[in-house]
Protein backbone atom coordinates (compact mmCIF):
# COMPACT_ATOMS: atom_id res chain seq x y z
CA UNK A 1 0.00 0.00 0.00
CA UNK A 2 1.38 3.42 -1.01
CA UNK A 3 1.64 5.94 1.82
CA UNK A 4 0.18 9.42 2.23
CA UNK A 5 3.42 10.62 3.81
CA UNK A 6 6.13 9.30 1.58
CA UNK A 7 8.16 10.20 -1.47
CA UNK A 8 7.34 10.22 -5.16
CA UNK A 9 9.76 7.64 -6.55
CA UNK A 10 10.40 6.75 -10.20
CA UNK A 11 12.08 3.59 -11.50
CA UNK A 12 13.53 3.99 -15.01
CA UNK A 13 14.05 0.67 -16.76
CA UNK A 14 11.23 -0.92 -14.78
CA UNK A 15 10.92 -3.94 -17.09
CA UNK A 16 14.61 -4.89 -16.92
CA UNK A 17 16.17 -7.36 -14.48
CA UNK A 18 17.68 -4.65 -12.26
CA UNK A 19 14.60 -2.43 -12.48
CA UNK A 20 12.40 -5.29 -11.34
CA UNK A 21 14.84 -6.04 -8.53
CA UNK A 22 14.74 -2.36 -7.52
CA UNK A 23 10.94 -2.53 -7.19
CA UNK A 24 11.16 -5.74 -5.20
CA UNK A 25 13.79 -4.22 -2.89
CA UNK A 26 11.79 -1.02 -2.38
CA UNK A 27 8.83 -3.18 -1.36
CA UNK A 28 10.85 -5.46 0.92
CA UNK A 29 12.51 -2.49 2.62
CA UNK A 30 9.14 -0.76 3.01
CA UNK A 31 10.65 2.40 1.57
CA UNK A 32 8.26 5.35 2.24
CA UNK A 33 6.57 5.86 -1.14
CA UNK A 34 3.50 8.02 -1.74
CA UNK A 35 3.59 7.54 -5.52
CA UNK A 36 5.54 5.12 -7.70
CA UNK A 37 6.14 6.00 -11.35
CA UNK A 38 7.39 3.15 -13.53
CA UNK A 39 9.15 4.09 -16.76
CA UNK A 40 10.60 2.14 -19.68
CA UNK A 41 11.28 2.32 -23.40
CA UNK A 42 8.39 2.96 -25.78
CA UNK A 43 8.47 -0.74 -26.67
CA UNK A 44 7.59 -1.82 -23.14
CA UNK A 45 5.23 1.04 -22.30
CA UNK A 46 1.67 -0.02 -21.58
CA UNK A 47 2.58 -3.17 -19.70
CA UNK A 48 1.91 -3.38 -15.96
CA UNK A 49 3.70 -4.35 -12.78
CA UNK A 50 2.42 -5.08 -9.29
CA UNK A 51 3.82 -3.18 -6.30
CA UNK A 52 2.46 -3.85 -2.80
CA UNK A 53 -0.61 -5.44 -4.34
CA UNK A 54 -1.37 -2.51 -6.63
CA UNK A 55 -1.21 -2.82 -10.40
CA UNK A 56 0.81 0.05 -11.91
CA UNK A 57 0.99 0.88 -15.61
CA UNK A 58 4.48 1.37 -17.05
CA UNK A 59 4.91 4.52 -19.17
CA UNK A 60 7.47 5.60 -21.73
CA UNK A 61 10.32 7.55 -20.15
CA UNK A 62 10.24 11.17 -21.32
CA UNK A 63 11.49 14.43 -19.77
CA UNK A 64 7.99 15.35 -18.60
CA UNK A 65 7.68 11.95 -16.86
CA UNK A 66 9.68 13.36 -13.95
CA UNK A 67 7.33 16.17 -12.95
CA UNK A 68 6.89 15.91 -9.19
CA UNK A 69 9.35 13.00 -8.81
CA UNK A 70 11.65 13.33 -5.78
CA UNK A 71 13.87 10.26 -6.19
CA UNK A 72 14.52 8.58 -9.55
CA UNK A 73 16.29 5.23 -9.73
CA UNK A 74 17.79 4.73 -13.20
CA UNK A 75 18.78 1.39 -14.72
CA UNK A 76 18.00 1.62 -18.41
CA UNK A 77 21.42 2.00 -20.03
CA UNK A 78 23.96 4.80 -20.21
CA UNK A 79 22.47 6.59 -23.21
CA UNK A 80 19.08 6.85 -21.48
CA UNK A 81 20.72 8.15 -18.30
CA UNK A 82 22.73 10.78 -20.20
CA UNK A 83 19.59 12.00 -21.94
CA UNK A 84 17.03 11.85 -19.13
CA UNK A 85 18.89 12.14 -15.81
CA UNK A 86 19.59 15.88 -16.31
CA UNK A 87 15.92 16.34 -17.29
CA UNK A 88 14.84 14.65 -14.04
CA UNK A 89 17.18 16.89 -12.04
CA UNK A 90 15.78 20.00 -13.76
CA UNK A 91 12.37 18.99 -12.45
CA UNK A 92 13.59 18.63 -8.88
CA UNK A 93 14.40 14.90 -8.66
CA UNK A 94 17.51 13.36 -7.17
CA UNK A 95 18.78 10.71 -9.58
CA UNK A 96 20.47 7.49 -8.45
CA UNK A 97 22.02 6.16 -11.64
CA UNK A 98 23.02 2.52 -12.03
CA UNK A 99 24.93 2.95 -15.31
CA UNK A 100 28.51 4.01 -16.02
CA UNK A 101 27.33 7.33 -17.52
CA UNK A 102 28.32 9.58 -14.60
CA UNK A 103 30.55 7.42 -12.39
CA UNK A 104 33.81 9.18 -13.17
CA UNK A 105 32.31 12.68 -13.39
CA UNK A 106 34.14 14.70 -10.73
CA UNK A 107 30.89 16.51 -9.87
CA UNK A 108 28.96 13.27 -9.24
CA UNK A 109 29.40 11.29 -5.99
CA UNK A 110 30.08 7.57 -6.53
CA UNK A 111 28.62 5.92 -3.46
CA UNK A 112 28.69 2.62 -1.60
CA UNK A 113 26.89 3.44 1.68
CA UNK A 114 29.09 1.17 3.84
CA UNK A 115 32.14 3.06 2.56
CA UNK A 116 31.34 6.70 1.74
CA UNK A 117 27.72 7.55 2.56
CA UNK A 118 28.75 11.09 3.60
CA UNK A 119 29.58 11.82 -0.05
CA UNK A 120 25.81 11.99 -0.66
CA UNK A 121 25.87 15.43 0.93
CA UNK A 122 27.93 16.72 -2.02
CA UNK A 123 25.50 15.72 -4.77
CA UNK A 124 24.35 18.12 -7.48
CA UNK A 125 21.24 16.12 -8.36
CA UNK A 126 22.90 12.93 -9.63
CA UNK A 127 24.47 10.14 -7.59
CA UNK A 128 26.22 7.26 -9.34
CA UNK A 129 25.90 3.63 -8.32
CA UNK A 130 29.28 1.89 -8.89
CA UNK A 131 29.98 -1.17 -10.99
CA UNK A 132 28.71 -4.39 -9.38
CA UNK A 133 32.15 -5.97 -9.07
CA UNK A 134 33.58 -2.81 -7.51
CA UNK A 135 30.82 -2.57 -4.91
CA UNK A 136 31.37 -5.95 -3.28
CA UNK A 137 35.14 -5.52 -3.23
CA UNK A 138 35.18 -2.10 -1.55
CA UNK A 139 32.64 -3.26 1.06
CA UNK A 140 35.06 -6.04 2.02
CA UNK A 141 38.16 -3.82 1.92
CA UNK A 142 36.82 -0.74 3.70
CA UNK A 143 37.24 -2.11 7.26
CA UNK A 144 40.90 -2.92 6.51
CA UNK A 145 41.44 0.52 4.97
CA UNK A 146 39.95 2.21 8.04
CA UNK A 147 41.88 0.23 10.65
CA UNK A 148 45.15 -0.78 9.02
CA UNK A 149 45.50 1.39 5.91
CA UNK A 150 45.53 0.13 2.33
CA UNK A 151 48.41 0.28 -0.14
CA UNK A 152 47.71 -2.17 -2.95
CA UNK A 153 44.84 -4.23 -4.40
CA UNK A 154 44.98 -6.98 -7.06
CA UNK A 155 41.66 -8.60 -7.96
CA UNK A 156 40.62 -11.40 -10.29
CA UNK A 157 36.88 -11.73 -10.82
CA UNK A 158 34.67 -14.71 -11.66
CA UNK A 159 31.58 -12.91 -12.91
CA UNK A 160 28.06 -14.18 -13.52
CA UNK A 161 26.37 -13.97 -16.90
CA UNK A 162 23.44 -11.92 -15.56
CA UNK A 163 25.87 -8.99 -15.46
CA UNK A 164 25.52 -8.94 -19.25
CA UNK A 165 21.70 -8.94 -19.12
CA UNK A 166 18.79 -11.35 -19.28
CA UNK A 167 19.49 -12.27 -22.92
CA UNK A 168 22.97 -13.48 -21.95
CA UNK A 169 21.48 -15.76 -19.27
CA UNK A 170 19.07 -17.15 -21.85
CA UNK A 171 22.01 -17.79 -24.17
CA UNK A 172 23.89 -19.61 -21.38
CA UNK A 173 20.88 -21.84 -20.75
CA UNK A 174 20.35 -22.53 -24.45
CA UNK A 175 24.03 -23.28 -25.10
CA UNK A 176 24.23 -25.64 -22.12
CA UNK A 177 21.27 -27.62 -23.48
CA UNK A 178 22.43 -27.82 -27.11
CA UNK A 179 26.03 -28.67 -26.25
CA UNK A 180 24.86 -31.53 -24.02
CA UNK A 181 22.83 -32.73 -26.99
CA UNK A 182 25.94 -32.64 -29.18
CA UNK A 183 24.97 -29.56 -31.19
CA UNK A 184 26.80 -26.29 -31.95
CA UNK A 185 26.68 -23.45 -29.40
CA UNK A 186 26.23 -20.61 -31.98
CA UNK A 187 27.05 -17.71 -29.62
CA UNK A 188 25.80 -14.20 -30.45
CA UNK A 189 26.16 -12.12 -27.26
CA UNK A 190 29.30 -12.72 -25.18
CA UNK A 191 31.83 -11.39 -24.51
CA UNK A 192 30.47 -8.15 -26.04
CA UNK A 193 27.32 -8.07 -28.16
CA UNK A 194 28.67 -5.36 -30.49
CA UNK A 195 32.01 -7.13 -31.03
CA UNK A 196 32.98 -8.91 -34.26
CA UNK A 197 33.57 -12.23 -32.48
CA UNK A 198 31.40 -14.10 -30.00
CA UNK A 199 32.34 -17.11 -27.88
CA UNK A 200 30.33 -19.77 -26.12
CA UNK A 201 29.94 -19.21 -22.39
CA UNK A 202 28.59 -22.67 -21.50
CA UNK A 203 31.42 -24.90 -20.19
CA UNK A 204 33.84 -22.03 -20.76
CA UNK A 205 35.59 -19.04 -19.16
CA UNK A 206 35.90 -15.81 -21.15
CA UNK A 207 38.69 -13.45 -19.99
CA UNK A 208 36.99 -10.42 -21.48
CA UNK A 209 34.19 -8.31 -19.98
CA UNK A 210 33.42 -5.19 -22.01
CA UNK A 211 35.74 -3.79 -24.69
CA UNK A 212 39.53 -3.64 -24.58
CA UNK A 213 41.26 -0.32 -23.96
CA UNK A 214 44.56 0.83 -25.45
CA UNK A 215 46.42 -0.19 -22.28
CA UNK A 216 45.35 -3.85 -22.68
CA UNK A 217 42.83 -3.75 -19.83
CA UNK A 218 39.11 -4.06 -20.54
CA UNK A 219 36.64 -1.29 -19.73
CA UNK A 220 35.26 -3.45 -16.89
CA UNK A 221 38.75 -3.76 -15.41
CA UNK A 222 39.33 -0.02 -15.69
CA UNK A 223 35.97 0.59 -13.98
CA UNK A 224 37.13 -1.44 -10.98
CA UNK A 225 40.49 0.34 -10.90
CA UNK A 226 39.19 3.90 -11.23
CA UNK A 227 36.01 3.50 -9.20
CA UNK A 228 37.84 1.97 -6.23
CA UNK A 229 40.19 4.96 -6.09
CA UNK A 230 37.30 7.44 -6.33
CA UNK A 231 35.04 5.75 -3.74
CA UNK A 232 37.88 5.47 -1.22
CA UNK A 233 39.26 8.94 -2.01
CA UNK A 234 42.65 7.31 -2.65
CA UNK A 235 43.89 8.42 -6.11
CA UNK A 236 47.35 6.96 -5.44
CA UNK A 237 46.09 3.52 -4.36
CA UNK A 238 47.66 0.76 -6.47
CA UNK A 239 44.84 -1.27 -8.07
CA UNK A 240 44.91 -3.92 -10.81
CA UNK A 241 42.07 -6.11 -12.07
CA UNK A 242 41.45 -9.08 -14.36
CA UNK A 243 37.76 -9.70 -15.08
CA UNK A 244 36.48 -13.08 -16.30
CA UNK A 245 32.98 -14.26 -17.25
CA UNK A 246 31.98 -17.73 -16.03
CA UNK A 247 28.91 -19.89 -16.86
CA UNK A 248 27.06 -18.89 -13.67
CA UNK A 249 23.66 -17.19 -13.85
CA UNK A 250 23.87 -14.95 -10.77
CA UNK A 251 26.54 -14.12 -8.19
CA UNK A 252 29.96 -12.56 -8.77
CA UNK A 253 33.02 -14.03 -7.04
CA UNK A 254 36.39 -12.34 -6.57
CA UNK A 255 39.85 -13.37 -5.47
CA UNK A 256 41.29 -10.27 -3.83
CA UNK A 257 44.92 -9.75 -2.81
CA UNK A 258 45.64 -6.58 -0.85
CA UNK A 259 48.41 -5.05 1.22
CA UNK A 260 47.83 -3.02 4.37
CA UNK A 261 50.01 -0.12 5.54
CA UNK A 262 50.41 -1.74 8.96
CA UNK A 263 52.49 -4.90 9.31
CA UNK A 264 51.80 -7.71 11.75
CA UNK A 265 48.02 -7.97 11.34
CA UNK A 266 46.95 -11.56 12.05
CA UNK A 267 44.34 -13.72 10.33
CA UNK A 268 42.40 -13.80 13.60
CA UNK A 269 42.30 -9.99 13.69
CA UNK A 270 41.22 -9.91 10.05
CA UNK A 271 38.38 -12.37 10.72
CA UNK A 272 37.22 -10.40 13.75
CA UNK A 273 37.19 -7.26 11.61
CA UNK A 274 35.02 -8.98 9.00
CA UNK A 275 32.62 -10.33 11.66
CA UNK A 276 31.73 -6.77 12.66
CA UNK A 277 31.91 -5.10 9.24
CA UNK A 278 28.68 -3.48 7.98
CA UNK A 279 27.11 -5.36 5.08
CA UNK A 280 29.52 -8.30 5.41
CA UNK A 281 28.86 -11.93 6.34
CA UNK A 282 31.96 -13.94 7.29
CA UNK A 283 31.90 -17.56 6.06
CA UNK A 284 35.34 -18.88 6.82
CA UNK A 285 36.01 -22.28 8.35
CA UNK A 286 38.28 -24.37 6.10
CA UNK A 287 38.14 -27.32 8.50
CA UNK A 288 34.41 -27.61 7.75
CA UNK A 289 34.71 -26.54 4.07
CA UNK A 290 32.78 -23.35 4.84
CA UNK A 291 33.38 -20.53 2.37
CA UNK A 292 31.20 -18.25 0.20
CA UNK A 293 29.79 -19.56 -3.08
CA UNK A 294 27.57 -17.80 -5.63
CA UNK A 295 24.90 -20.52 -5.47
CA UNK A 296 24.34 -19.61 -1.82
CA UNK A 297 24.33 -15.81 -2.16
CA UNK A 298 21.48 -15.39 -4.66
CA UNK A 299 18.66 -13.29 -3.22
CA UNK A 300 20.79 -12.05 -0.31
CA UNK A 301 21.85 -8.42 0.02
CA UNK A 302 25.11 -8.95 1.92
CA UNK A 303 28.69 -9.33 0.77
CA UNK A 304 30.10 -12.73 1.78
CA UNK A 305 33.79 -13.05 2.69
CA UNK A 306 35.93 -16.12 3.32
CA UNK A 307 39.25 -17.89 2.64
CA UNK A 308 41.08 -15.17 4.61
CA UNK A 309 44.82 -15.90 4.46
CA UNK A 310 48.07 -14.09 5.11
CA UNK A 311 50.33 -13.94 2.09
CA UNK A 312 53.26 -16.33 2.49
CA UNK A 313 55.89 -13.86 1.28
CA UNK A 314 54.61 -10.38 2.14
CA UNK A 315 54.04 -9.54 5.81
CA UNK A 316 51.44 -6.90 4.84
CA UNK A 317 49.67 -9.08 2.26
CA UNK A 318 46.26 -10.77 2.61
CA UNK A 319 44.04 -12.89 0.37
CA UNK A 320 40.22 -12.83 0.45
CA UNK A 321 37.43 -14.61 -1.41
CA UNK A 322 34.46 -12.26 -1.89
CA UNK A 323 31.01 -13.26 -3.23
CA UNK A 324 27.79 -11.29 -3.71
CA UNK A 325 24.53 -11.23 -5.70
CA UNK A 326 25.42 -8.86 -8.55
CA UNK A 327 21.79 -7.92 -9.20
CA UNK A 328 21.13 -7.11 -5.54
CA UNK A 329 24.10 -5.58 -3.68
CA UNK A 330 25.76 -5.02 -7.03
CA UNK A 331 22.86 -2.95 -8.36
CA UNK A 332 19.33 -2.74 -6.91
CA UNK A 333 20.07 -2.94 -3.19
CA UNK A 334 22.97 -0.47 -3.34
CA UNK A 335 20.70 1.96 -5.22
CA UNK A 336 17.93 1.63 -2.64
CA UNK A 337 20.51 1.97 0.15
CA UNK A 338 21.56 5.26 -1.41
CA UNK A 339 17.92 6.39 -1.48
CA UNK A 340 17.59 5.42 2.19
CA UNK A 341 20.74 7.39 2.94
CA UNK A 342 19.32 10.47 1.22
CA UNK A 343 16.23 10.25 3.42
CA UNK A 344 18.25 9.57 6.59
CA UNK A 345 20.52 12.55 5.96
CA UNK A 346 17.55 14.83 5.20
CA UNK A 347 18.68 15.48 1.62
CA UNK A 348 15.34 14.89 -0.15
CA UNK A 349 13.13 17.95 -0.53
Amino acid sequence: MLLEKGFHVAVVGATGAVGQQMMKTLEERDFPISKLTLLSSARSAGSTAVFKGEKITIHEAKPESFEGVQIALFSAGGSVSKELAPEAVKRGAIVVDNTSAFRMDENVPLVVPEVNEKDLENHNGIIANPNCSTIQMVVALQPFRQKYGLEKVIVSTYQAVSGAGAAAVEELNRQTKVILEGEEANPSILPVKSADKHYQIAFNAIPQIDVFQENGFTFEEMKMINETKKIMHMPSLQVAATCVRLPIATGHSESVYFETEKAGVTVEEAKELMKNAPGVILEDDPSQQIYPMPANCVGKSDVFVGRIRKDLDNEKGFHLWVVSDNLLKGAAWNSVQIAEGLVKLGLVK
